[in-house]
């Protein structure tokens, strides 16, 4: 038998027939047996060996030991093949609508009787197709908040429609399960499932975490494991926005220090050149004040000194000689 096909053999026997049961896999082949001994040693030029579906459709004939596709239907054509040495009837290139019931009729040319039925047998074809490998993408949220992780996870082309499916968070001290809603899509065409599931959950910042996403098909099948999805921890900034908020205040600080000290010393400067401007005019004004004090000097001084006569003048002139040219003064 193929290895891709596992057998389940059971035991029951009813109205003469044994039945068993089947599974291949899907685009693989499966095995439908006969289980025919033939054990009086029938040539097969006295046999007619046949299988149908549960529509009673042809699968394969064999008539008087050959090959008779006029019987077969179409869908079947090209698909068969028999292996006479265990009786069993190949069926290539299965599909999920191969799966169902298949029974095996042998029958025995006699003369006069004709045709006798001397076995039969049923078999119970199901038929799997292996989910791949689920994956985890990551989802942008168009947000800066690093601490909500949005993610799906996918798993596709898979029969029958699996039991359920979630994700397995990791650090190094816990591991958490997160169950969400399975969201199933199956193909028109060839009947397969794809399946996925989206998850937003917080993550520390601080924690390197590993997640997994985990499917899980039939009972009789493996669990499916993802790659691991990690997140490293990030350098411990706890008061980092508060940090930058003191940067940005103590900067817009400093600019007003300088823009205050620049004003000063403009104003500063401004001041002294208002300063050299006015010199010259109070130089004036102290030059013109003395001017007049030194006029109004000279008027009282010619003010004070009374008219005389000739011989007065004379007398005057004789009292300077003596005293050394001293002035007169006003008393």
């Amino acid at each position: 038998m193929g290895l891709s096909v596992t057998l389940f053999v059971m035991a029951l026997l009813h109205s003469g027939a044994a039945s068993m049961k089947s599974q291949a896999y899907f685009n693989k082949t499966g095995d439908l047996p006969c289980h025919f001994t033939n054990s009086e040693n029938i040539s097969l030029d006295k046999l007619v060996v046949f299988w149908q579906n549960q529509k009673k459709l042809v699968l394969y004939e064999l008539f008087q030991g050959k090959e008779n596709p006029d019987n077969v239907d179409p869908e079947y054509k090209g698909r068969t093949s028999l292996d006479q040495d265990n009786w069993t009837l190949r069926l290539h290139n299965v599909q999920i609508k191969d799966q169902g019931l298949y029974q095996c009729y042998v029958h025995h040319r006699k003369q006069p009787e004709g045709m006798v039925s001397i076995h039969q047998m049923s078999t119970d074809l199901s038929v799997l197709a292996n989910f791949s490998q689920p994956e985890i993408m990551l989802i942008s949220n168009g947000t800066e908040n690093s601490d909500i992780i949005n993610l799906t996870c996918s798993s596709a082309q898979g029969y029958p429609k699996p039991k359920k499916m979630f994700f397995l968070l990791k650090t190094v001290n816990s591991t958490i399960k997160h169950d969400d809603v399975m969201k199933i899509f199956q193909d028109n065409i060839t009947e397969l499932y794809n399946v996925s599931i989206s998850l937003s959950f917080p993550v520390s910042p601080e924690t390197n975490v590993s997640i997994f996403c985990v499917l899980q098909p039939e009972p009789t099948q493996t669990q499916l494991l993802s790659q691991p999805f990690n997140i490293d921890a990030k350098s411990p900034e706890p008061h980092r926005p508060f940090l930058d908020k003191t940067y940005m205040t103590a900067i817009l600080l400093v600019l007003v220090l300088v823009i205050l000290c620049l004003i000063l010393k403009l104003y500063q400067t401004v001041k002294k050149k208002k300063k050299k401007q006015l010199g010259p005019s109070h130089e004036c004004e102290a030059i013109n004040v003395e001017g007049q004090e030194n006029e109004q000097a000279k008027e009282r001084v010619e003010n004070c000194v009374p008219k005389k006569s000739d011989e007065a003048q004379h007398v005057v002139n004789i009292l300077k000689i003596d005293s050394g040219d001293k002035s007169a003064t006003c008393f």
